[in-house]
């Protein structure tokens, strides 16, 4: 079976840590072009990763023929234009979240890989981890009877080599409602299997980013099963651990270390019976989410988080973002 041949667009962190080693892995991909705004950031990337073509033009890859598949890691502010640019012109489409800043340009862009007949995925990671896959099985096979609430805790020291535009450019999706929140969703929604219906929040600004940008938030997500999942995100804790809390009818799930890009952590599931680990087969999260992504561009299935997921952790997000600056509930609008 070919590789799937990828074109990266962005020189990014996350593709150089984690991405082109999920691509290239098992034999399945195969990277043959990096873009980014600047040539020389390309060609310094091309040379580190033996990728042949380095460019600072988007078309110049899109017209490239032999490239089946675009990974979109630029700042979230591009991820629109680049995104309906290469479906339009036949490659399937990976691409970071948010998929975009506006509810409207992430409908658009499912709506054109629909009509380009491409495949197009969120790289929503968590839900490729085996703790999350193992929640979930938990929940849905009623190991807690019926769940009622949960509690995300999200709250992490930004890396100063990750700091930059997340601070400082409200213009390009900074702020830690758009950056963490979507991933507590996205791990919610794919644990319960149910959409969120409203929110309420509280924002805060701890100096850390530019003022009126939110580097804090708490909120509270009433979802159509009737769950109520609080979310504590934040960058600038230093010494706060993550985790996951579900509670149900029958009993309670506790998951440590689990909101990481890592493949670690564990799961505990307390009942009446006790508590007791959850044996868990961790494995590269980014590796799963691109094993799927491939199966799905040859047909064998649907990518890990498609298109519509990501426009649903978007939707909750911005509906976040509303609620933090208003003071109200806000309805999930999709």
């Amino acid at each position: 079976m070919n590789p799937i041949r990828w074109a990266l667009v962005g020189a990014s962190t996350i593709a150089r840590e984690w991405m082109c080693h999920a691509i290239t892995a098992e034999g399945a991909g195969q990277i043959l072009a990096v873009v980014s705004q600047s040539q020389d950031r390309a060609d310094k990337f091309a040379a580190e990763f033996n990728i042949p073509q380095a460019s600072s033009a988007l078309d110049d890859v899109l017209t490239n023929a032999d490239i089946d598949a675009v990974y979109i890691s630029t700042t979230n502010g591009h991820h629109f234009a680049q995104a309906i640019a290469a479906m339009k012109a036949g490659k399937h489409v990976l691409c970071e979240k948010p998929l975009a800043l506006t509810l409207d340009e992430a409908r658009e862009m499912v709506a054109v890989s629909q009509q380009a007949g491409v495949v197009m995925a969120t790289n929503h990671h968590l839900r490729n981890a085996a703790t999350h896959r193992k929640m979930r099985e938990l929940v849905q096979t009623g190991a807690i009877g019926k769940p009622l609430f949960a509690r995300v805790s999200h709250a992490v020291y930004l890396p100063e080599h990750l700091q930059g535009w997340r601070l400082n450019r409200p213009e390009e999706g900074g702020g830690v409602i758009l950056d963490i929140t979507v991933h507590d969703v996205d791990t919610l929604r794919f644990i319960f299997g149910a959409n969120p219906l409203s929110t309420v929040g509280i924002g805060r600004n701890s100096q850390m980013a530019i003022q009126d940008l939110e580097d804090g938030v708490m909120a509270v997500i009433e979802f159509e099963n009737g769950v109520l999942a609080q979310v504590h995100d934040a960058f600038t804790t230093r010494f706060a651990e993550t985790g996951i809390e579900i509670h149900g009818t029958a009993g309670s799930i506790f998951a440590k270390n689990v909101m990481t890009q890592k493949a670690v952590g564990t799961v505990e599931l307390k009942t009446e019976a006790g508590l007791s680990a959850v044996a868990v087969e961790h494995e590269n999260l980014y590796v799963r989410s691109v094993r799927c992504f491939h199966e799905a561009v040859r047909g064998l299935g649907l990518p890990a988080a498609t298109g519509e997921d990501g426009v649903w952790s978007l939707a909750t997000a911005l509906a976040v973002q509303e609620a933090c600056r208003t003071y109200r509930r806000v309805y999930v609008a999709i």
